[in-house]
C-alpha cells in the first residue's frame, strides 16, 4: 500500500497503512525526530493528539519538515480545534467521538475525517449522514474483533480504524476484519524511548508494525 505523495489530499484515511501510530507529543521539538522515525520504518500516516499544549506546534513542524509524513490531528472535539489544525498543516482529522456540529467542521475542512463510534446506533446515525468511514473507539473495551464481526453483517458498508487497546499483540487480528482498513496505537512510540531519544527503537518498530499489513 502506497501513501499519496506530501502534496495530494489523503483521499482515505484507512488506505493510508495498515497502522497509525497515535502520538502524543509533550515537547514540540521531539516531534521531528519521532515523525522521521516512523517514516523511516514505513509508517507515513501519523496521528498527533491534542492532548498536550505541544500538539499543535508539533503538526506544524512534521507539516514542514517531514515531506514523507501525511500527518493529522487526533483528539479533535471541537469546531475551533478543526480550523485550528487546518492552519497547522493537518491533512487528517480524527475525533474519539462525534456531534452534528463537529461532523459539520470537519466535513467542511475539506480533509479526511474519521469520526469516532463505539455502539452500533452511532454507526448507522453516520451512515444516515454519508460518512462510511470511522473511528472505533475504544476497541478493546468497546467489544473488541467479536463486536466489529457483528457489525460486518448488518453493516458491511460501514469500515472502522479501531483504536484503543490495540499493540503487536492482537493487531493482525484486527486487521483479519473485512471492515477495518487500519488500526490505530501508540506502541512503537512509547514514553521512555521519547525521552531518551531513542530514534532508532522507534524506527524498529515501526518497521515490525508493517508486517501486520494484510495486502
Amino acid at each position: 500500500m502506497t501513501s499519496p505523495p506530501p502534496s495530494s489530499p489523503a483521499a482515505s484515511v484507512l488506505d493510508l497503512a495498515p497502522v497509525v501510530p497515535v502520538v502524543v507529543v509533550e515537547d514540540a521539538a521531539d516531534a521531528v525526530p519521532v515523525a522521521r522515525a516512523l517514516v523511516a520504518g514505513g509508517l507515513p500516516a501519523i496521528e498527533v493528539t491534542l492532548r498536550t499544549p505541544a500538539a499543535l506546534d508539533a503538526i506544524r513542524e512534521i507539516s514542514r519538515e517531514v515531506p514523507g509524513a501525511v500527518v493529522g490531528a487526533g483528539t479533535v472535539i471541537a469546531p475551533e480545534q478543526v480550523t485550528a489544525c487546518a492552519a497547522a498543516g493537518a491533512r487528517f482529522l480524527v475525533s474519539p467521538g462525534w456531534t452534528d456540529v463537529l461532523l459539520t467542521a470537519m466535513r467542511a475542512s475539506g480533509m479526511p475525517f474519521l469520526p469516532g463510534v463505539s455502539t452500533t446506533s452511532e454507526v448507522v446515525a453516520l451512515l444516515e449522514r454519508g460518512v462510511r468511514e470511522m473511528k472505533f473507539f475504544p476497541a478493546q473495551a468497546a467489544g473488541g474483533t467479536a463486536y466489529l464481526r457483528s457489525l460486518a453483517g448488518p453493516l458491511p458498508q460501514a469500515r472502522f480504524c479501531p483504536t484503543g487497546g490495540i499493540g503487536p499483540d492482537n493487531a493482525a487480528e484486527y486487521l483479519a476484519l473485512p471492515n477495518v482498513g487500519c488500526v490505530g496505537g501508540s506502541w512503537m512510540v512509547p514514553a521512555e524511548a521519547v525521552a531518551a531519544r531513542d530514534w532508532g527503537r522507534i524506527e524498529g518498530l515501526a518497521r515490525a508494525a508493517t508486517y501486520f499489513r494484510t495486502s
